[in-house]
Parts: structure tokens; C-alpha cells; sequence
């Protein structure tokens, strides 16, 4: 999974969107060396077998992805006793690796004691780290993702410290504190303070949109391990590029790193992949397809969402994305260029 001695690019869980389908179609462009599967809640109850599988079906294809994409599953939970008792499950299911997460912001995973909730108790951190340590045998990997701290930055050092004591094999750090969300800025020297330490293997998380996000990441923290998630959205190239500056892939021509991406391709792969994981349902995969054409756009990554989004149908969406990027409306939504577009698109006799 995670080679200390090794830089690795990880695709960051993301609930309701790097799903099965997404991490197969992400996978593909074979930059990745492993991926975060969303997160399996361990409440009231313990999930079974059926129910972890059916969470991460990879599991049933020896934790993989179609394209042979490492997947690691992710919990949970506030209990140590229900944490380990689903970490073994998890194992028992096929789960190579598993990552706990302490990071999860959202109000009401918080309010009932998962998350970034647990960073106010960092002893609990240590807790339920030893017991899903003790759950799964020693060649497992048990790994922890944190933020910061709940509502200051300098909580990072006693929380990492205790998930570290606890017997993490290693962590992955975002640069923000819960009640930060994920307002700008990341924050990343404190990061390569806990690298520097504990001595434990540190994936650096938040904020990487581009190639000169990732240098500055790289140069404050010190770390070799890097995960992407928004960004990796917003510009499906950019985990190559940054593999490509890890010596991990061959370089980037600078004509490929200039060009438009190509959504189209983008989305007609991910199709594929939706249809082969889940029911048919082709308002569905509009939806999802928009969800993701939404999230490249609030961060610069697609200019024509105001032309495509109301859009009903796979193939009106199809042709209107096409559409967008033959005709240039590479500009802020608002402009004459995309204007322009949008009257191409319903019909207009000046195109």
C-alpha cells in the first residue's frame, strides 16, 4: 500500500463522490498508487461482511480496481471495542489495509462521535488506534487521517503523537482545522513538523490545485507522500503531473499540460464504469456527471457549467460539453464568449 522508503500520489476519500466507479475511472490513468475508500460509519452497530463488500466491492477482486488500483478501506467510529471488531470484519472481508478517519468535518458525523470529533480527545485517538492495532495481525497497515486540530493547528503535535503511540503505521495530515472546513488556506508546515517528529511515514493533504501547489507542499512539509482529492477533480491531469515530479511517471509534454481538459473523454469513461457498478439509471448519471462538472467548476476547472447544467440527458450532456470546449467557452461563465455558446446550443441562427 503506502512503501515509506517510496513518494506515492493517493486519491483522497470524498463521501458520495470517489466511490467505486470514480476510483476505477481515476484509476486509469494509472498515476495513483493507491486510493482512500469513503468512509465505513461504525456506530451502534458492527457492519458485516456482505455490508463492507458491498461498501468497497474492490474487495471482491482482491482490493483492487479493474485497472489494478490498491484500495485501502477506511472507518468510522468513536468506540475502540466496535472499531476493532469492524476492523476485523474488514480483514476477514478481504480489506488489505485500513485508515481510520479522525479528519471528517461535517456537523453531523461530528455530532455523533466520528471524525475530526475525536480530535478533542486525544486519548481516544490513541485508543481506538491500539484496539483496531490489536484487531488486525501485524502485517496489516492501520493508518490514521487527521486534520490539524478541532480549532487550533498546534493540537496536531499531542493528537499525531497519540495516534502514533497507538500503533498507527502511518498518518495523513490535512492542513486545516475541523472548524476551518475547507476555507483557504491550507496550512502545511505543521505537517512536516510531525513528519519530522515522529519519524513516521506523513501524506500530505489539502490544498494541492496544481503542479506549483504541490512544490510549495512539498518544499514546507518535507514529505514523499501526497494526496489529492478536489484537485485531482477539478483537473484530472494533475495527479500525473505531480507523479510525473515524483519520479513516478514519465514527464508531462508541456502541449498536454497546456491543453484543455478533455471532459468529454472524462465523463464517457466515467459512464462506463457507473454502468458496470450500479443499476441503470440514466438521470442518475446526469447527476453525477454535473456533481463532478460543479466541483471542476467552483475551482476554475470548467468554464462551461452555466452552459451544460441544464442539461437532462447523457447524450444532450455529451454533446454540450463537446460542444463547450470546440467552441472555446474556456472563460469565466459570464462572458460574451460563453454567451455565445449557450445561444449555439439552444438553437441560436447566429452560431
Amino acid at each position: 500500500m503506502l512503501d515509506p522508503a517510496t513518494p506515492a500520489v493517493v486519491l483522497a476519500p470524498m463521501e458520495g463522490v470517489t466511490d467505486a466507479p470514480m476510483r476505477a475511472a481515476l484509476g486509469e490513468s494509472g498515476a495513483f498508487t493507491y486510493a482512500v475508500a469513503e468512509f465505513l460509519r461504525v456506530a451502534h452497530t458492527v457492519p458485516g461482511r456482505a455490508v463492507v463488500r458491498r461498501h468497497v466491492p474492490e474487495l471482491l477482486s482482491g482490493g483492487r480496481t479493474p485497472s489494478g488500483l490498491p484500495v485501502q478501506l477506511q472507518l468510522l467510529g468513536g468506540d475502540p471495542g466496535r472499531m476493532a471488531e469492524a476492523a476485523a470484519v474488514a480483514h476477514a472481508a478481504g480489506a488489505a489495509a485500513i485508515d481510520l478517519n479522525f479528519g471528517c468535518p461535517a456537523k453531523t458525523v461530528n455530532r455523533h462521535d466520528g471524525g475530526a470529533a475525536l480530535l478533542r480527545d486525544p486519548p481516544r485517538v490513541r485508543a481506538v488506534v491500539a484496539a483496531v492495532r490489536a484487531a488486525v495481525p501485524r502485517g496489516v497497515p492501520v493508518s490514521a487521517k487527521l486534520r490539524l486540530g478541532w480549532d487550533t493547528p498546534d493540537a496536531i503535535d499531542t493528537v499525531a503523537a497519540m495516534a502514533a503511540e497507538g500503533g498507527a503505521t502511518w498518518l495523513t495530515v490535512h492542513g486545516r482545522t475541523r472548524a476551518a472546513g475547507y476555507a483557504p488556506p491550507a496550512y502545511w508546515r505543521p505537517i512536516g513538523r510531525v513528519r519530522e517528529r515522529l519519524g513516521l511515514p506523513v501524506v500530505a493533504n489539502g490544498d494541492i490545485w496544481t503542479v506549483a501547489d504541490f512544490r510549495r507542499c512539498r518544499d514546507e512539509t518535507g514529505c514523499q507522500h501526497f494526496m489529492l482529492g478536489r484537485g485531482a477533480l477539478a483537473d484530472p491531469r494533475l495527479p500525473r503531473q505531480v507523479a510525473a515530479e515524483l519520479g513516478l511517471a514519465p514527464a508531462v509534454p508541456p502541449d498536454d499540460a497546456n491543453r484543455p481538459v478533455d471532459w468529454a473523454a472524462e465523463l464517457r469513461r466515467l459512464v462506463g464504469w457507473v454502468s458496470r457498478f450500479t443499476p441503470a439509471s440514466p438521470g442518475g448519471t446526469v447527476r453525477r456527471l454535473k456533481q463532478w462538472l460543479a466541483m471542476a467548476a467552483r475551482h476554475g476547472g470548467f468554464a462551461g457549467f452555466e452552459v451544460v447544467k441544464r442539461v437532462e440527458t447523457l447524450d444532450d450532456l455529451l454533446a454540450a460539453v463537446v460542444a463547450v470546449r470546440s467552441l472555446g467557452a474556456e472563460r469565466p461563465p459570464g462572458s460574451a464568449r460563453t454567451r455565445h455558446v449557450r445561444e449555439c446550443l439552444v438553437g441560436n441562427d447566429r452560431c
